[in-house]
């Protein structure tokens, strides 16, 4: 029987082996880790990742539920659109699509929602596109090894709620309840240990808000109360990661406006409405920070074909519009999104 060589490439030395095969593009991750057992445990692990991000070598991508074209498998006009998981990597402007999650061969959830963490892609809830009822379901996909696997449920049915990741932990608050009640609980996923623990309430109900993070904090933005649907609040609630502790934040949103995939951060922190850029993306917009850039999709009026844009942002929330040629198949109008370090 042949032995494994104890080396990971033999005749080299470890740290230039090692420096080899951080420069390995991720799309290579799952053929490379069939070359032997040690490369499979270096390839597969999380300090292998730290790795290649510590060294300048993961790149940031797009993820979007993106509704399918009539003309590649989609629905007849007047019926709900299915939807898929589009990947835009904005090096080289290439588009790709991811396979569907486990047991929704037909299109996602509706109304899932997307967490990029520790390189992985976390889907989670939405509705059964069959029967409209709420599920509990959470999936995470493994870009290296191109492949998905079941996370543990969601601890309640919840719609509509805001999410964001940090330190390979997904946060999620507010949303309702699938009696339409909104909701001001919150919840932590740890990915490595695939737990869910709760966190102490928001200061209020929060049904279609808008999480994000901004340095060490969680923010949850506006949304409504049971009694005020529709009636979008100003304010938002931050969780801080170290105290472990929501605090209230007022007039940090536009009262009345919708916030979700309409939120964005600038350079210097301060909150603001994608939809408030430029009158070509002001109905169905959704946008999705890669690093200096974000990706951009949107149109000048309801029912209007989506347009795609990456955008720079510069000091004092300045950002430019730049349109991009998309292949027709991923032209269909992007539900929500995510940005996933891979």
């Amino acid at each position: 029987m042949k032995m494994e060589s104890s080396e990971l490439i033999p005749s080299l030395p470890e740290e230039l082996s090692l420096e080899c095969l951080t420069r390995l593009p991720y799309s290579t991750h799952r053929l490379a880790s069939a070359v032997c057992r040690r490369w499979r445990q270096l390839l597969q692990s999380q300090d292998f990742y730290y790795q290649r991000k510590n060294s300048g070598h993961t790149h940031k991508v797009a993820c979007l539920v993106q509704a399918e074209k009539e003309s590649d498998g989609g629905k007849k006009p007047g019926e709900s659109p299915s939807y898929r998981l589009s990947v835009f990597d904005p090096v080289g402007a290439v588009w790709d699509r991811i396979d569907p999650v486990p047991g929704y061969p037909n299109g996602l959830p509706l109304f899932c929602q997307l967490a990029g963490c520790k390189g992985k892609l976390v889907v989670m809830g939405g509705w059964d596109p069959d029967s409209y009822k709420p599920v509990t379901d959470v999936f995470v996909y493994d870009f290296g090894m191109r492949r998905w696997r079941k996370g543990k449920d969601l601890p309640a049915k919840m719609s509509f709620f805001g999410c964001g990741s940090a330190e390979g932990r997904v946060y999620v608050a507010g949303g309702h309840d699938q009696n339409k009640n909104a909701l001001r609980t919150g919840w932590v996923y740890d990915l490595r240990r695939d737990e869910w623990s709760e966190l102490t309430q928001l200061s209020q109900e929060r049904d279609e808000c808008e999480g994000v993070v901004i340095g060490d904090e969680f923010w949850v933005i506006s949304g409504y109360n049971t009694e005020n649907q529709g009636a979008f609040d100003g304010s938002a609630d931050a969780y801080g990661f170290e105290s472990g502790q929501w605090k209230r934040v007022e007039g940090v949103w536009e009262a009345g406006r919708y916030p979700r995939s309409n939120v964005g951060v600038g350079k210097d922190g301060r909150i603001f409405s994608w939809s408030k850029l430029d009158s070509v993306v002001r109905a169905g917009l959704c946008g999705i920070a890669l690093g200096d850039r974000v990706l951009v999709t949107g149109s000048e009026y309801q029912g209007a074909p989506s347009g795609f844009y990456l955008a720079e942002i510069g000091e004092g929330q300045k950002v430019k519009l730049e349109k991009i040629n998309v292949p027709d198949e991923f032209s269909g109008f992007v539900q929500s999104g995510c940005c996933v370090e891979i």
